[in-house]
């Protein structure tokens, strides 16, 4: 049925109940885990979990246990209502959307205020862990998947997002989960997860989505400027004795200097560290910082120093106080 409203499941039982219902009666329960402020990324991922399931399930929930204590929360981008319309209007519809208040809250005070992520008025995160220890202290670790890349910068992330999808996967209890491959590290982490736990879910990686710039589609893309995407730079060609303009690429020559990596690895130049330099040059010229770059293989996601076998080269770059993430696979 097209543009029909969903169902909002705010309790952690009555989301088991429907989900056990559903199943119960033969239907294939498909799951999409978002922290909201959805974007066409996500709406395709959606799409996707619809050819995989009869029933599908989205969650808006963002998590405070991926959150350091030097990462400021509160900025996260929030549209409830806006993400409702998105979900009726662009993806044609989904059968629930599972928006739980406090998915650390255990029936008292545990250290977690999580209000603003739920549409409540304003509150200050904290840990998800108390200093007496009566708070949630259970936590998820992929351990060898979950260092390098954005497990570096982000000690906390990887074991926050476990953890978080455990604890969705057993409430929704989901036959499918769709995950993007944006984050892909995230992506591959997950999948282990489900390996070696036993999880009774097919996980499916769907394709990155782009702007039409290039740049590939992220929550944190409103916080860019026209400026940090791309802008014209005037200059003095001494040639032709006459001022020229040039577009100069900023937080898209993410994207351009990726693509060139990849034909020039596809034309035989496959040492890890010529493409790296290629690339990291390229984007410090447009003015990001990069935080990594680095070529892994597709599943180890260990470190390469030459291509041999099916790779992803994956970074991360900050644009201003935004950063972005990419990747492209590499298959020689």
């Amino acid at each position: 049925m097209e543009n029909k409203e969903p169902l909002i499941i705010t309790d952690k039982d009555d989301m088991r109940r429907w989900s056990r219902s559903a199943r119960a009666q033969g239907k294939i329960v498909g799951f999409v885990p978002t922290m909201g402020y959805l974007h066409e990324g996500h709406l395709s991922l959606v799409q996707e979990c619809k050819q995989h399931s009869d029933l599908t399930v989205v969650s808006i929930y963002v998590n405070p246990g991926q959150f350091s204590p030097n990462e400021d929360l509160s900025t996260y981008p929030l549209d409830f209502i806006g993400d409702i319309n998105k979900l009726k209007n662009k993806a044609g519809g989904v059968d629930v959307v599972f928006h739980p208040k406090d998915l650390y809250d255990y029936g008292k005070y545990d250290g977690v205020v999580n209000a603003r992520s739920n549409g409540l008025e304003e509150g200050k995160v904290v840990s998800c862990v108390e200093n007496s220890g009566q708070g949630h202290e259970t936590w998820v670790r992929v351990q060898k998947l979950e260092k390098g890349l954005c497990g570096s910068s982000r000690p906390v992330f990887f074991k926050g997002v476990a953890t978080i999808v455990t604890k969705l996967f057993n409430l929704v209890e989901p036959d499918v989960a769709v995950f993007g491959k944006k984050d892909y590290q995230q992506w591959r982490i997950i999948e282990r997860m489900v390996r070696d736990l036993d999880f009774g879910i097919k996980i499916i990686g769907a394709e990155l989505l782009r702007d039409p710039d290039g740049l590939a589609k992220s929550s944190r893309n409103v916080h860019l400027s026209p400026e940090q995407r791309k802008k014209l730079i005037s200059y003095w060609d001494s040639a032709s004795q006459t001022w020229s303009m040039e577009l100069n690429l900023q937080a898209t020559s993410i994207s351009e200097s990726l693509f060139h990596a990849r034909t020039a690895a596809q034309k035989g130049q496959v040492v890890c560290r010529e493409l790296k330099d290629l690339v990291i040059k390229t984007i410090h010229e447009a003015g990001g910082k990069v935080d990594y770059a680095e070529i892994v293989d597709q599943e180890s996601l260990e470190v390469l120093d030459e291509i041999k076998s099916p790779a992803v080269f994956c970074i991360a770059v900050w644009f201003g106080n935004v950063r972005l993430l990419d990747n492209v696979e590499i298959a020689v």
